[in-house]
């Protein structure tokens, strides 16, 4: 939490004591509900629409009774966009202050277990600090807040007790481990840093081979009540589901008449789109020998460092409050130890968390002309740990090159690394992906770094 306890505990004096109090629903609203869900063309699917619909009034009531200072902003979440509606459940890229917030429902919970569709866990564009359940009780207009989760919590009950999903794209969750305290969720939304829960990021997306297992796929996926996990594998569907204009595509496919080839045509130039979008979100380290830095690393939070000079002093004594020492360091005992480094390099480093880990990650590259005719680059990644913090047992650091991965190192056990590091050489027009993997599964994935 960012405050002390002290000041929490004069926050809840600020809450009057309630009960599952009901949260009514004006007839606007139950109007606006009705309007959301109209565009859906899987039935099953319209109505839980509906009731999602119904559960983000309900919710915004709800937070404008208790704290109106909190704002929502409901523009872009999924119940707005039917291509998303349409195939995943809840109402996610909901934004909430500094937060991003899912709304569940499924009527009245009166089950053990909590349907989660498996996409608003497992894929970054769509994870939110705080899930919050619902119940939706459609026919006296009313809802209430029935209990909440944190991101971080659920993924650490999730590894604990192995819980796998099921063929259907869903994970049964035990109401058990929701939070039945509403205020407990407010007090969250008023005080908690957003740092406070680490977010997977958004990585770049893959897109080997989707088109062509889409397009024999079309007179199956033509039909709007079509089960996607009945006919997509996993990873499918992933590609799918995190790609806008892959699902818009799909949504035209299943509401307007159009031909098997017109589907083609248009599968290609969404994925054209794609292509291009992805594009623009890549790391472009070649500027950063020119002490120049790019818009996307900047967003990342990367923070370039002076060309590092050759240290004479102990690895394992460095002073790690001050990343360009340090960098300075790990490269001079790199060289000391045989790998060819220039020293005419650029690099820059971020810091980062992963689960309950901090770590650092720097990057340093060159560019090498000694090849004749064919000039190529290298691009070298160090992870460590941010001051006070270490490097888990099991953590990979991973370098691939689209699916292809063509370097990865593992913190092994009893090992007293402090640094792993992995290099890779390439022809200029050659662009590396950077993942990090701890042993519980939760990764990072950062955008393609490129030499342009």
């Amino acid at each position: 939490m960012a405050n002390s306890n002290n000041d929490l505990n004069n926050l809840l004096l600020d809450f009057e004591t309630v009960t599952e109090a009901d949260i009514f629903l004006t007839s606007e609203q139950i109007d606006r509900a009705v309007e959301l869900s109209e565009p859906i063309v899987n039935s099953k699917q319209q109505w839980q629409t509906y009731l999602n619909a119904l559960a983000l009034e309900g919710f915004k009531n709800w937070l404008e009774n208790r704290d109106s200072r909190i704002e929502i902003d409901s523009a872009n979440c999924s119940i707005t966009q039917p291509q998303y509606a349409n195939y995943i459940d809840g109402v996610f890229n909901l934004e909430v202050g500094e937060f991003k917030v899912c709304l569940l429902t499924n009527g009245v919970a009166i089950d053990e277990l909590v349907t989660f569709p498996r996409a608003i866990l497992d894929l970054p564009q769509y994870t939110a600090h705080f899930y919050v359940l619902l119940d939706v009780i459609e026919e006296r207009s009313e809802a209430r807040i029935n209990s909440f989760l944190r991101y971080d919590e659920i993924l650490e009950r999730i590894n604990n007790n192995n819980l796998t999903p099921d063929s259907d794209w869903t994970y049964e969750i035990p109401l058990a481990w929701f939070n039945r305290e509403s205020d407990d969720l407010l007090l969250y939304l008023r005080c908690l840093n957003p740092q406070g829960i680490t977010l997977p990021e958004i990585a770049t997306n893959s897109l080997s081979n989707i088109q062509s297992e889409l397009e024999n796929l079309i007179p199956q996926l033509e039909s709007a009540e079509v089960s996607l996990a009945n006919i997509l594998t996993w990873e499918q569907g992933a590609q799918l589901l995190c790609n806008s204009d892959l699902l818009t595509w799909l949504y035209e496919l299943q509401t307007q008449a159009i031909s098997s080839q017109d589907a083609i045509n248009r599968l290609r130039n969404s994925l054209s789109q794609t292509v291009q979008q992805i594009s623009q979100r890549v790391i472009n380290v070649k500027s950063w020998l020119s002490n120049e830095i790019d818009e996307m690393a900047q967003n990342l939070a990367w923070n370039l460092l002076s060309t590092p000079a050759t240290a004479f002093r102990d690895l394992q004594v460095v002073n790690r409050e001050s990343p360009a020492e340090e960098l300075t360091a790990i490269l001079t005992q790199l060289r000391d130890s045989g790998e060819e480094i220039p020293s005419m390099v650029a690099g820059a480093y971020r810091d980062l968390n992963l689960a309950n880990y901090a770590l650092r990650l720097f990057a340093v590259t060159w560019e090498i002309t000694e090849t004749e005719g064919v000039p190529e680059w290298s691009l070298l990644i160090v992870l460590g740990a941010q001051l006070n913090s270490y490097l888990p047992q099991g953590l990979k650091l991973e370098l691939r090159q689209d699916s292809s991965v063509l370097d990865e190192k593992i913190v092994e056990i009893d090992t007293d690394d402090t640094y792993i590091y992995s290099q890779v050489i390439g022809e200029l027009e050659e662009q590396f992906i950077v993942s990090i993997t701890l042993s519980s599964g939760e990764s990072i994935t950062l955008p393609e770094f490129v030499f342009q």
